[in-house]
């Protein structure tokens, strides 16, 4: 799992998944300073409500 895949695949469908926060905040010490800032986005977009938690339908 990489963040960038987290970010794309949330903001393409909407949705993130407790899984992918919890590896979020687990990786977060070891993110790189563009890394950082996307998960600073990736928090922003569900604070506004355009990324909602939930799951994924195949």
């Amino acid at each position: 799992m990489s963040l960038g895949a987290v970010f794309l695949e949330s903001v393409a469908s909407g949705v993130i998944t407790e899984q992918e926060i919890a590896w979020v905040t687990r990786q977060q010490s070891r993110f790189a300073r563009h890394e950082a800032a996307l998960a600073i986005r990736l928090g922003r977009l569900l604070d506004e409500g355009q990324i909602n938690l939930g799951c994924r339908l195949a």
